[in-house]
């Protein structure tokens, strides 16, 4: 399994799309972090079939500029990136 393209685009405003491949199907949980590690939004906690997956994230209106994460985690498999938000 993989996150394939990272997010595009990055930077984004207001959104940008997560994709990533998985070659089983599974209960996959993707979640948004702050820079100092505090999780802000879970947009995917659910079971997803194998093959190509992804969400159109689009941030809180609240949030200010700057480096966040996403982390993928599927089974035993986890993956974080980065991503920059700039109003």
């Amino acid at each position: 399994m993989c996150i394939r393209d990272r997010n595009y685009p990055n930077p984004f405003n207001p959104s940008t799309k997560i994709s990533w491949q998985s070659p089983v199907s599974g209960w996959q949980t993707l979640k948004i972090f702050d820079v100092l590690g505090r999780e802000l939004e879970t947009p995917v906690d659910e079971f997803r079939n194998a093959g190509f997956n992804y969400i159109l994230y689009t941030v809180n209106s609240t949030l200010p500029s700057g480096v966040y994460y996403y982390q993928l985690k599927a089974g035993s498999f986890i993956q974080t990136n980065k991503m920059v938000y700039l109003k």
